[in-house]
Protein backbone atom coordinates (compact mmCIF):
# COMPACT_ATOMS: atom_id res chain seq x y z
CA UNK A 1 0.00 0.00 0.00
CA UNK A 2 0.97 3.39 -0.45
CA UNK A 3 1.92 4.36 3.43
CA UNK A 4 3.75 0.98 3.27
CA UNK A 5 6.23 3.42 1.18
CA UNK A 6 9.20 5.04 1.95
CA UNK A 7 8.43 8.12 -0.61
CA UNK A 8 5.88 8.14 -3.63
CA UNK A 9 7.41 7.92 -6.55
CA UNK A 10 5.28 10.88 -8.21
CA UNK A 11 5.86 13.25 -5.64
CA UNK A 12 7.69 16.68 -6.26
CA UNK A 13 10.32 15.97 -3.43
CA UNK A 14 13.44 17.07 -4.50
CA UNK A 15 16.01 14.16 -3.35
CA UNK A 16 19.07 16.05 -1.73
CA UNK A 17 21.63 13.57 -1.74
CA UNK A 18 23.87 15.61 1.07
CA UNK A 19 24.60 14.14 4.58
CA UNK A 20 22.07 15.84 7.10
CA UNK A 21 25.65 15.72 8.95
CA UNK A 22 27.57 18.13 6.76
CA UNK A 23 25.22 21.03 6.70
CA UNK A 24 28.04 23.01 4.96
CA UNK A 25 27.54 20.96 1.56
CA UNK A 26 23.74 23.45 1.43
CA UNK A 27 25.71 25.99 -0.07
CA UNK A 28 27.75 24.53 -2.89
CA UNK A 29 27.65 24.83 -5.93
CA UNK A 30 26.01 22.16 -7.80
CA UNK A 31 23.68 20.79 -10.74
CA UNK A 32 20.00 20.53 -10.26
CA UNK A 33 19.09 17.95 -8.05
CA UNK A 34 17.65 14.69 -9.21
CA UNK A 35 13.90 14.94 -9.26
CA UNK A 36 11.51 11.85 -8.87
CA UNK A 37 8.66 12.85 -10.48
CA UNK A 38 6.14 11.06 -13.11
CA UNK A 39 8.01 12.75 -15.72
CA UNK A 40 10.43 10.77 -15.63
CA UNK A 41 11.36 6.92 -15.89
CA UNK A 42 12.65 5.42 -13.28
CA UNK A 43 14.98 3.60 -15.02
CA UNK A 44 16.68 6.74 -15.37
CA UNK A 45 17.42 7.55 -12.02
CA UNK A 46 20.58 6.69 -10.65
CA UNK A 47 21.41 3.24 -8.66
CA UNK A 48 21.18 5.10 -4.98
CA UNK A 49 17.82 6.80 -5.57
CA UNK A 50 16.82 3.62 -6.97
CA UNK A 51 17.89 1.70 -3.54
CA UNK A 52 16.17 5.11 -2.09
CA UNK A 53 12.26 4.97 -3.42
CA UNK A 54 12.32 1.16 -3.09
CA UNK A 55 12.93 0.92 0.93
CA UNK A 56 9.38 0.36 2.56
CA UNK A 57 7.94 -1.11 6.13
CA UNK A 58 9.44 -4.24 5.67
CA UNK A 59 12.58 -4.48 4.34
CA UNK A 60 15.18 -1.66 2.98
CA UNK A 61 15.33 -3.12 -0.39
CA UNK A 62 13.31 -6.41 -2.11
CA UNK A 63 15.38 -9.40 -2.81
CA UNK A 64 15.58 -9.23 -6.54
CA UNK A 65 15.87 -5.67 -6.59
CA UNK A 66 18.68 -5.09 -9.89
CA UNK A 67 19.31 -1.50 -7.91
CA UNK A 68 21.25 -3.49 -5.23
CA UNK A 69 24.14 -4.92 -7.23
CA UNK A 70 24.33 -2.07 -9.60
CA UNK A 71 24.65 0.35 -6.29
CA UNK A 72 27.61 -2.04 -4.84
CA UNK A 73 29.11 -2.03 -8.11
CA UNK A 74 29.06 1.82 -8.14
CA UNK A 75 30.52 1.74 -4.59
CA UNK A 76 33.89 0.15 -5.81
CA UNK A 77 33.88 2.16 -9.35
CA UNK A 78 32.53 6.17 -9.26
CA UNK A 79 34.54 8.83 -9.17
CA UNK A 80 34.66 10.15 -5.61
CA UNK A 81 34.11 13.97 -5.80
CA UNK A 82 34.36 15.01 -2.09
CA UNK A 83 35.80 13.34 0.97
CA UNK A 84 34.94 15.00 4.49
CA UNK A 85 34.86 13.46 8.21
CA UNK A 86 31.89 12.36 9.32
CA UNK A 87 31.21 14.44 13.07
CA UNK A 88 30.60 13.26 16.11
CA UNK A 89 32.20 9.64 15.77
CA UNK A 90 34.43 7.86 18.40
CA UNK A 91 36.64 6.64 15.65
CA UNK A 92 37.19 7.98 12.30
CA UNK A 93 34.71 7.73 9.55
CA UNK A 94 34.28 9.55 6.18
CA UNK A 95 31.83 10.87 4.04
CA UNK A 96 32.40 10.52 0.79
CA UNK A 97 30.75 11.25 -2.19
CA UNK A 98 30.90 10.24 -5.85
CA UNK A 99 30.41 11.85 -9.08
CA UNK A 100 26.40 10.85 -9.66
CA UNK A 101 26.00 12.26 -5.92
CA UNK A 102 25.52 9.24 -4.41
CA UNK A 103 26.89 9.24 -0.86
CA UNK A 104 28.49 6.11 1.23
CA UNK A 105 30.04 6.35 5.02
CA UNK A 106 33.98 5.23 4.21
CA UNK A 107 35.83 2.94 6.97
CA UNK A 108 39.11 2.51 6.57
CA UNK A 109 40.97 -0.40 7.58
CA UNK A 110 42.17 -0.93 11.11
CA UNK A 111 43.32 -4.48 11.76
CA UNK A 112 44.72 -7.23 9.33
CA UNK A 113 41.81 -9.88 8.67
CA UNK A 114 43.62 -12.71 11.33
CA UNK A 115 44.06 -10.28 14.00
CA UNK A 116 41.54 -10.91 17.24
CA UNK A 117 40.24 -8.56 19.47
CA UNK A 118 42.50 -8.30 22.07
CA UNK A 119 41.20 -10.24 25.60
CA UNK A 120 41.59 -7.30 27.79
CA UNK A 121 39.76 -4.87 25.52
CA UNK A 122 36.45 -3.73 26.82
CA UNK A 123 33.79 -3.74 23.97
CA UNK A 124 33.27 -0.19 23.61
CA UNK A 125 37.06 0.79 23.38
CA UNK A 126 37.20 -2.14 20.33
CA UNK A 127 38.54 -1.45 16.86
CA UNK A 128 35.56 -0.60 13.89
CA UNK A 129 36.57 -3.07 11.41
CA UNK A 130 35.41 -2.48 7.73
CA UNK A 131 35.40 -6.31 7.01
CA UNK A 132 32.87 -6.70 9.71
CA UNK A 133 30.76 -3.76 7.88
CA UNK A 134 30.99 -5.78 4.49
CA UNK A 135 30.49 -9.52 6.25
CA UNK A 136 27.58 -8.38 8.17
CA UNK A 137 26.07 -6.52 5.00
CA UNK A 138 26.30 -10.35 3.05
CA UNK A 139 25.07 -12.18 6.55
CA UNK A 140 22.02 -10.23 6.46
CA UNK A 141 20.62 -10.76 2.67
CA UNK A 142 21.13 -13.25 -0.24
CA UNK A 143 23.47 -14.99 -2.05
CA UNK A 144 23.58 -16.97 -5.87
CA UNK A 145 24.87 -20.33 -4.93
CA UNK A 146 26.55 -22.79 -7.11
CA UNK A 147 27.46 -26.06 -6.41
CA UNK A 148 27.75 -29.39 -8.41
CA UNK A 149 23.73 -30.63 -8.08
CA UNK A 150 22.55 -26.90 -8.71
CA UNK A 151 22.42 -23.54 -8.59
CA UNK A 152 20.40 -20.34 -8.07
CA UNK A 153 19.86 -18.24 -5.24
CA UNK A 154 19.65 -18.88 -1.38
CA UNK A 155 19.19 -16.44 1.18
CA UNK A 156 21.34 -16.29 4.27
CA UNK A 157 19.77 -14.69 7.16
CA UNK A 158 17.40 -12.61 4.33
CA UNK A 159 16.42 -10.07 6.70
CA UNK A 160 17.66 -7.03 4.35
CA UNK A 161 17.90 -4.50 6.68
CA UNK A 162 21.33 -3.74 6.22
CA UNK A 163 21.77 -1.02 3.76
CA UNK A 164 24.86 -1.94 1.00
CA UNK A 165 27.63 -1.89 1.76
CA UNK A 166 31.26 -2.96 -0.49
CA UNK A 167 34.76 -3.13 -0.30
CA UNK A 168 36.86 -1.10 -1.78
CA UNK A 169 40.76 0.08 -2.48
CA UNK A 170 41.66 3.49 -2.15
CA UNK A 171 44.33 5.89 -3.42
CA UNK A 172 44.57 8.19 -0.24
CA UNK A 173 46.34 10.76 -2.14
CA UNK A 174 44.44 10.97 -5.42
CA UNK A 175 40.94 9.88 -3.89
CA UNK A 176 41.18 11.56 -0.83
CA UNK A 177 43.92 14.11 0.00
CA UNK A 178 43.61 15.55 -3.62
CA UNK A 179 39.72 16.11 -3.24
CA UNK A 180 38.77 17.37 0.37
CA UNK A 181 38.11 20.49 1.18
CA UNK A 182 38.06 19.60 4.80
CA UNK A 183 40.78 21.52 6.00
CA UNK A 184 41.13 19.19 9.55
CA UNK A 185 41.55 16.54 7.71
CA UNK A 186 43.78 17.80 4.89
CA UNK A 187 45.91 18.75 7.71
CA UNK A 188 46.69 15.24 9.27
CA UNK A 189 48.05 14.13 6.11
CA UNK A 190 52.05 13.30 6.13
CA UNK A 191 54.31 10.73 4.91
CA UNK A 192 55.68 8.22 7.18
CA UNK A 193 59.13 7.00 7.97
CA UNK A 194 58.99 3.93 5.68
CA UNK A 195 57.74 6.40 3.29
CA UNK A 196 54.09 5.44 3.49
CA UNK A 197 51.09 8.31 2.67
CA UNK A 198 49.52 8.62 5.98
CA UNK A 199 46.55 10.44 7.81
CA UNK A 200 44.61 10.26 11.10
CA UNK A 201 41.76 12.98 11.20
CA UNK A 202 39.74 13.67 14.44
CA UNK A 203 38.02 11.50 16.82
CA UNK A 204 37.14 10.49 19.91
CA UNK A 205 40.41 8.38 20.31
CA UNK A 206 42.27 5.99 17.97
CA UNK A 207 42.65 9.36 15.77
CA UNK A 208 46.54 10.10 16.60
CA UNK A 209 49.65 9.74 14.98
CA UNK A 210 50.25 6.43 17.08
CA UNK A 211 47.36 4.92 15.13
CA UNK A 212 47.09 6.78 12.17
CA UNK A 213 46.14 4.66 8.67
CA UNK A 214 48.85 4.18 6.50
CA UNK A 215 48.67 3.22 2.48
CA UNK A 216 51.59 1.25 0.93
CA UNK A 217 52.30 3.56 -0.34
CA UNK A 218 49.24 5.39 -0.44
CA UNK A 219 46.19 2.23 -0.84
CA UNK A 220 44.05 1.32 1.43
CA UNK A 221 41.21 -0.68 1.72
CA UNK A 222 37.90 0.17 3.35
CA UNK A 223 34.24 -0.25 3.42
CA UNK A 224 31.90 1.76 1.71
CA UNK A 225 28.11 1.84 3.21
CA UNK A 226 25.69 3.22 0.83
CA UNK A 227 23.78 6.54 2.61
CA UNK A 228 20.02 6.28 3.89
CA UNK A 229 17.97 8.91 2.41
CA UNK A 230 19.06 12.14 4.11
CA UNK A 231 16.84 13.08 7.30
CA UNK A 232 15.25 15.83 6.24
CA UNK A 233 13.51 13.41 3.70
CA UNK A 234 13.22 10.68 5.63
CA UNK A 235 13.31 11.01 9.69
CA UNK A 236 14.42 8.38 11.50
CA UNK A 237 13.77 7.56 15.51
CA UNK A 238 16.55 5.92 17.49
CA UNK A 239 15.84 4.19 20.30
CA UNK A 240 17.49 2.65 23.42
CA UNK A 241 18.26 -0.77 23.01
CA UNK A 242 16.50 -2.65 25.97
CA UNK A 243 19.07 -5.00 26.60
CA UNK A 244 22.41 -2.13 25.83
CA UNK A 245 24.92 -2.59 27.69
CA UNK A 246 26.16 -0.73 30.92
CA UNK A 247 29.27 0.88 28.99
CA UNK A 248 31.01 1.34 32.74
CA UNK A 249 34.11 -1.03 33.35
CA UNK A 250 32.77 -1.79 36.35
CA UNK A 251 28.65 -1.48 36.57
CA UNK A 252 26.36 -3.85 35.20
CA UNK A 253 23.27 -3.00 33.13
CA UNK A 254 19.60 -4.10 34.54
CA UNK A 255 19.06 -7.09 32.01
CA UNK A 256 22.59 -8.61 33.56
CA UNK A 257 21.35 -9.11 37.13
CA UNK A 258 17.55 -9.49 36.45
CA UNK A 259 16.48 -13.16 34.93
CA UNK A 260 13.00 -11.73 34.67
CA UNK A 261 14.29 -8.63 32.37
CA UNK A 262 11.99 -9.22 30.01
CA UNK A 263 8.69 -9.94 31.46
CA UNK A 264 9.35 -5.91 32.46
CA UNK A 265 10.32 -5.00 28.90
CA UNK A 266 6.93 -6.79 27.37
CA UNK A 267 4.85 -4.57 29.48
CA UNK A 268 6.83 -1.01 27.89
CA UNK A 269 6.16 0.37 24.55
CA UNK A 270 6.35 -0.54 21.86
CA UNK A 271 7.44 -3.85 23.35
CA UNK A 272 3.81 -4.54 24.45
CA UNK A 273 2.39 -4.84 21.11
CA UNK A 274 3.35 -5.60 17.05
CA UNK A 275 6.54 -7.28 16.44
CA UNK A 276 9.10 -4.88 17.73
CA UNK A 277 10.19 -7.93 20.54
CA UNK A 278 10.56 -10.07 17.52
CA UNK A 279 12.41 -7.73 15.80
CA UNK A 280 15.14 -7.46 18.49
CA UNK A 281 15.65 -11.18 18.51
CA UNK A 282 15.91 -11.11 14.89
CA UNK A 283 18.63 -8.36 15.73
CA UNK A 284 19.89 -10.74 18.61
CA UNK A 285 20.33 -14.02 16.45
CA UNK A 286 22.69 -11.49 13.71
CA UNK A 287 24.90 -10.18 16.71
CA UNK A 288 25.45 -13.23 18.17
CA UNK A 289 26.71 -15.23 14.85
CA UNK A 290 29.09 -11.75 14.41
CA UNK A 291 29.83 -11.57 17.94
CA UNK A 292 28.67 -7.89 17.95
CA UNK A 293 28.36 -6.64 21.67
CA UNK A 294 27.49 -3.05 20.53
CA UNK A 295 24.09 -2.64 19.67
CA UNK A 296 23.31 -0.03 22.74
CA UNK A 297 21.00 1.86 20.48
CA UNK A 298 18.88 0.86 16.97
CA UNK A 299 16.95 3.28 14.26
CA UNK A 300 13.90 2.65 12.57
CA UNK A 301 12.15 5.23 9.57
CA UNK A 302 9.61 8.14 11.81
CA UNK A 303 7.02 7.65 9.07
CA UNK A 304 6.02 3.96 9.61
CA UNK A 305 5.40 4.44 13.75
CA UNK A 306 5.99 1.60 15.70
CA UNK A 307 5.28 -1.22 12.83
CA UNK A 308 8.28 -1.47 10.83
CA UNK A 309 11.83 -3.19 10.74
CA UNK A 310 14.91 -2.32 12.92
CA UNK A 311 17.60 -0.58 10.80
CA UNK A 312 20.87 -2.82 11.35
CA UNK A 313 23.58 -0.12 11.46
CA UNK A 314 26.91 0.44 12.67
CA UNK A 315 28.10 -3.42 12.40
CA UNK A 316 32.08 -2.77 12.61
CA UNK A 317 32.17 -4.08 15.85
CA UNK A 318 31.65 -7.47 14.62
CA UNK A 319 34.03 -10.45 13.67
CA UNK A 320 36.40 -9.20 16.62
CA UNK A 321 36.68 -13.10 18.01
CA UNK A 322 36.72 -15.83 16.90
CA UNK A 323 37.72 -18.24 19.44
CA UNK A 324 35.10 -17.21 22.04
CA UNK A 325 31.12 -17.20 21.40
CA UNK A 326 30.27 -14.21 24.03
CA UNK A 327 27.00 -16.15 25.15
CA UNK A 328 25.87 -13.00 26.71
CA UNK A 329 25.01 -11.18 23.50
CA UNK A 330 22.07 -13.98 23.37
CA UNK A 331 20.54 -13.39 26.66
CA UNK A 332 17.06 -11.27 25.06
CA UNK A 333 16.40 -14.74 23.02
CA UNK A 334 16.93 -16.93 26.48
CA UNK A 335 14.84 -14.77 28.66
CA UNK A 336 12.15 -13.60 26.30
CA UNK A 337 12.29 -17.16 24.36
CA UNK A 338 10.32 -15.79 21.79
CA UNK A 339 11.55 -15.92 17.69
CA UNK A 340 9.87 -15.58 14.42
CA UNK A 341 8.95 -19.09 12.65
CA UNK A 342 10.61 -17.56 9.50
CA UNK A 343 13.63 -16.62 11.22
CA UNK A 344 13.92 -20.12 13.12
CA UNK A 345 13.30 -22.09 9.78
CA UNK A 346 16.03 -19.92 8.06
CA UNK A 347 18.04 -20.88 10.82
CA UNK A 348 17.48 -25.00 10.79
CA UNK A 349 18.23 -24.41 6.96
CA UNK A 350 21.31 -23.04 7.51
CA UNK A 351 22.75 -26.03 9.74
CA UNK A 352 22.14 -28.00 7.40
CA UNK A 353 25.57 -29.81 5.38
CA UNK A 354 23.98 -28.80 2.01
CA UNK A 355 23.28 -25.26 3.20
CA UNK A 356 25.86 -24.92 5.56
CA UNK A 357 26.20 -20.96 6.88
CA UNK A 358 29.80 -20.75 6.58
CA UNK A 359 30.13 -22.11 3.33
CA UNK A 360 27.03 -19.48 1.96
CA UNK A 361 28.80 -16.85 3.71
CA UNK A 362 32.60 -17.29 2.18
CA UNK A 363 31.16 -17.72 -1.50
CA UNK A 364 28.54 -14.76 -1.18
CA UNK A 365 31.86 -12.63 0.13
CA UNK A 366 34.22 -14.50 -2.80
CA UNK A 367 32.13 -11.29 -5.17
CA UNK A 368 33.44 -8.31 -3.07
CA UNK A 369 36.42 -6.67 -4.73
CA UNK A 370 38.82 -6.75 -1.68
CA UNK A 371 38.27 -10.76 -0.80
CA UNK A 372 38.88 -12.67 1.13
CA UNK A 373 36.99 -10.81 3.55
CA UNK A 374 37.09 -13.25 6.77
CA UNK A 375 39.64 -15.05 8.05
CA UNK A 376 38.66 -18.88 7.77
CA UNK A 377 38.33 -19.50 11.77
CA UNK A 378 35.61 -16.65 11.86
CA UNK A 379 33.31 -18.53 9.23
CA UNK A 380 33.74 -21.64 10.77
CA UNK A 381 33.40 -19.85 14.38
CA UNK A 382 29.36 -19.10 12.97
CA UNK A 383 28.36 -22.44 12.29
CA UNK A 384 29.26 -22.66 15.74
CA UNK A 385 27.07 -20.19 17.08
CA UNK A 386 24.05 -21.24 14.66
CA UNK A 387 24.11 -24.88 16.67
CA UNK A 388 24.58 -22.56 20.06
CA UNK A 389 21.16 -20.27 18.95
CA UNK A 390 19.18 -23.62 17.80
CA UNK A 391 19.95 -25.28 20.84
CA UNK A 392 18.63 -21.79 22.98
CA UNK A 393 15.64 -22.01 21.05
CA UNK A 394 15.02 -25.75 21.76
CA UNK A 395 15.36 -25.79 25.38
CA UNK A 396 13.00 -22.60 25.29
CA UNK A 397 10.28 -24.84 23.36
CA UNK A 398 10.75 -28.15 25.61
CA UNK A 399 10.39 -25.04 28.62
CA UNK A 400 7.14 -23.51 27.67
CA UNK A 401 6.32 -24.76 24.14
CA UNK A 402 6.37 -24.41 20.57
CA UNK A 403 3.06 -22.32 20.02
CA UNK A 404 4.04 -20.40 22.39
CA UNK A 405 8.11 -19.90 21.42
CA UNK A 406 7.47 -19.72 17.81
CA UNK A 407 5.55 -16.99 16.11
CA UNK A 408 4.04 -17.75 12.85
CA UNK A 409 4.38 -15.07 10.62
CA UNK A 410 3.44 -16.97 7.63
CA UNK A 411 0.30 -15.48 6.25
CA UNK A 412 -2.29 -19.21 6.06
CA UNK A 413 -4.39 -17.01 3.75
CA UNK A 414 -4.39 -18.70 0.44
CA UNK A 415 -5.44 -15.81 -1.83
CA UNK A 416 -2.61 -14.01 -0.20
CA UNK A 417 -0.04 -16.02 0.78
CA UNK A 418 3.45 -14.64 1.19
CA UNK A 419 6.07 -17.23 2.08
CA UNK A 420 9.26 -16.08 0.16
CA UNK A 421 11.04 -15.75 2.95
Amino acid sequence: ADGDLLFNVNSDIRFNPRAAEQPEWQNEDHHEEFLPTGETSIDSYPNWLKFHIGINRYELYSRHNPAIEALLQDLVSQKITSVAMKSGGTQLKLIMTFQNYGQALFKPMKQTREQETPPDFFYFSDYERHNAEIAAFHLDRQVEWICIRRKGEISILDFRRVPPVAGRLVNMTREIRDVTRDKKLWRTFFISPANNICFYGECSYYCSTEHALCGKPDQIEGSLAAFLPDLSLAKRKTWRNPWRRSYHKRKKAEWEVDPDYCEEVKQTPPYDSGTRILDIMDMTVFDFLMGNMDRHHYETFEKFGNETFIIHLDNGRGFGKYSHDELSILVPLNQCCRIRKSTYLRLQLLAKEEYKLSLLMKESLLKDKIAPILYQPHLEAMDRRLRIVLKAVSDCIEKDGYDNVVENDFNTDATTVTTER
